[in-house]
């Protein structure tokens, strides 16, 4: 959802340049801030914008510049007036010294200068619906350019939780091995204690079968194809707008197999591989926050 586009177009009176950017967010949050004589535009702008970005927090900020050598700048005296009488008043107030360049001082101040060309015709209008037509299609292009970055960042990462998966499989008939002797052994060492063999093979199996993790190795397989398929990977088209929660909610998924799945492996190196396995999946929740 992250992105930045800008649209810059100019009139023998004018040149007006647009920016919009955007960040998360879970919803359209739009905050527009336009040049005053433009300001009725609003609403129709924020229309049009809305149909096209559907998620993010967007910032529209515009700026007029009026470049015809004919245009007529006045000062605003009343303003500036009131301006430095006020300054002279909170410094007095407060006991501070005054500016020493009351020019640069005033001069930054809001409303203290007017122009000619403050009024717009339909031209300029025009003018200014292309600038954010321009800025909302570079926005718009870079999201694009930014979504195959996520596309390919994706399959790395579901296949790298994949190729550790497998990983997995060569310690799992050994770790029961082990933890068969381990038992024996902790009963060898008890002294004038009989204990029957049979029973003892059977509480084995019931205890391993509590360790068993097909279930959750087949489940999160599931989940890695499923992830695929929703981005469109899987027929080799891109997937349609819309589908951010959705991958967001497979990974939610995939990491209560990956915990299950670490909490079940009683095994040093089956863990390890575990940790990587999350880590893969935690960058996978990063970037997910950027899909619409």
């Amino acid at each position: 959802m992250t992105g930045f586009g800008r649209g810059v177009v100019s009139s023998p009176k004018k040149k007006i340049t647009v920016e919009i950017k955007s960040l998360n967010s879970k919803q359209l949050d739009l905050f527009m801030r336009s040049p005053l004589q433009f300001r009725q535009l609003d609403v129709e702008l924020r229309n049009s914008i809305s149909g096209v970005l559907e998620r993010g927090k967007v910032e529209l900020n515009a700026t007029v510049e009026n470049v015809g050598a004919s245009s007529d700048v006045n000062l605003n005296l009343q303003a500036l007036a009131a301006y430095k009488a006020q300054i002279e008043n909170m410094a007095r107030v407060l006991d501070i010294e005054t500016p020493t360049d009351w020019y640069a001082t005033l001069m930054r101040l809001p409303d203290v200068l007017s122009t000619s060309n403050e009024e717009i015709d339909e031209q300029d209008i025009e003018l200014y619906k292309r600038a954010v037509r321009e800025a909302l299609e570079a926005l718009v292009s870079f999201r694009t350019a930014e979504g195959k970055k996520l596309y390919d960042f994706f399959i790395t990462k579901i296949e790298n939780i994949r190729k550790l998966l497998t990983e997995v499989e060569p310690f799992e008939k050994s770790r029961v091995d082990k933890i068969k002797a381990r038992l024996e052994e902790q009963l060898s060492q008890l002294r004038g204690v009989d204990y029957d063999k049979g029973r003892l093979e059977q509480e084995l199996i019931f205890y391993i079968e509590k360790l068993d993790v097909s279930e959750e190795k087949l489940r999160l397989r599931t989940h890695l194809d499923y992830f695929i398929e929703t981005m469109g990977a899987a027929d080799g088209q891109r997937a349609e707008s819309g589908q951010g929660k959705k991958l967001g909610f497979i990974a939610q998924e995939m990491g209560r197999e990956i915990n299950t799945l670490g909490s079940k492996s009683n095994n040093a190196e089956m863990q390890k591989i575990v940790v990587m396995m999350k880590d893969e999946l935690e960058q996978i929740k990063e970037q997910v926050l950027n899909v619409l």
